[in-house]
């Protein structure tokens, strides 16, 4: 097969679809992968070692968009839309649920769009969001504490507070994999943390790994806003996974809220689950709503993309072999990438994207039976 790797062209996102050591497992293979000149560069990867691991470089992006398999990792913008066609497979992250303008290109132009975020093992585990998910949760903390600084517009609050002084209070919306590494890093700097999820043996389990430092709380209305409202630092760590995520902190809450106080709302790439979200971007990551600060970058691991590259590749891979080898025979053998895919010959595949724009949903099974 020929597989492309078009460089990433989204706003500071400097992680690359594959590392020289896929390239390498590819080509072993007999596979051909055309990597885009500079493509690795955000990452510390220089040109020389895809060339070393038998990758062809192409200076046009249309060249490397006209492989048949692309491997991305965030999704096409606008710009990008005209290389899309019939006979592309796309393999890399889409979050069309908060894209309707996307969802209907790749409808238009019949692409085979699998979505690295609902790729979805027996076991329900999403292991190609996963790596992704440990990266911004952990970077949630930092940066929230970052901007709580008085100087970023924050209250001018310390994470862990000083002895005699209290720390920061943090509330986290979610204790799946974004707000378990939200929490372990929160924890770690000596805040005040308060989790919220809806599920009770979550809550278990990580108020036992945290050994009492740790406050739990069940999700509902009444707690999410008693915690909000005292809170320094809110980060949001909600998931439906290939579906919207739903607005758990209103507008009226965040009027509320105390001023310089921080929202980082990680689940954006979903459509925020914080009324007042809207994605931002690397360059001009905040801004501030009733006197609270926002921080809602839609690709916070694209901050450090060296070690997001090589942490995706690790999950990816095996995945990218198997689409390589057998093409969409891959897709009707396994389960999790059945379930990856989101359009298919301009139908949509996905439930979660269909109920989002009221679009026809159709099971993949069915088309590619």
């Amino acid at each position: 097969m020929l597989i492309g790797v078009p460089k990433e062209i989204k706003d500071n996102e400097g992680r690359v679809g594959l590392t020289p050591g896929a390239v390498r497992a590819l080509t072993r293979r007999g596979h051909r992968v055309l990597v885009e000149s500079g493509a690795g560069l955000g990452s510390s990867i220089p040109d020389e070692e895809y060339l070393a691991a038998g990758g062809e470089l192409v200076a046009d992006p249309a060249d490397a968009w006209s492989a048949q398999m692309v491997v991305k990792v965030k999704e096409p913008i606008e710009t990008e839309y005209r290389y899309l066609r019939p006979e592309l497979m796309l393999f890399t992250y889409l979050h069309l649920a908060a894209d309707r303008r996307l969802t209907h290109a790749l409808l238009e132009k019949k692409v085979t769009a699998i979505a690295y975020e609902t790729v979805q093992t027996p076991d329900g585990k999403l292991p190609l969001l996963q790596p992704m998910s440990e990266v911004a949760g952990r970077m949630a903390a930092q940066v929230g504490a970052f901007f709580l600084e008085k100087p970023q517009g924050g209250r001018g609050i310390l994470m862990g507070g000083v002895p005699g002084v209290a720390p920061a209070n943090v509330a986290v919306l979610g204790g799946g994999t974004v707000g378990s590494n939200a929490v372990k890093i929160a924890v770690g700097m000596g805040a005040h943390v308060t989790v919220l999820d809806i599920n009770h043996d979550r809550l278990t389990y990580l108020d036992d790994i945290h050994g009492g430092r740790l406050r739990t709380r069940t999700s509902n209305e009444y707690n999410i806003e008693e915690v909000v409202l005292n809170a320094d630092l809110v980060i949001g760590a909600v998931l439906i996974p290939g579906g919207r995520a739903p607005h758990l902190v209103t507008r009226s809450m965040v009027s509320r809220m105390r001023e310089g106080a921080v929202i980082v709302d990680v689940a954006v790439d979903q459509g925020g689950c914080i009324e007042t979200t809207r994605p931002t971007t690397h360059s001009n990551p905040t801004y501030v709503v009733d006197g609270v600060v926002h921080y809602c970058v839609a690709n916070m691991p694209g901050a450090v993309p060296r070690t997001s590259t090589f942490a995706l590749n690790n999950q990816t891979l095996p995945y990218v072999l198997q689409l390589a080898d057998e093409g969409l025979d891959a897709v009707r053998k396994n389960r999790a990438l059945m379930l990856g895919l989101n359009t298919y010959q301009g139908h949509v595949t996905c439930e979660g994207v269909a109920e989002a724009f009221d679009l026809e949903y159709v099971e993949p099974e069915y088309l590619l039976s």
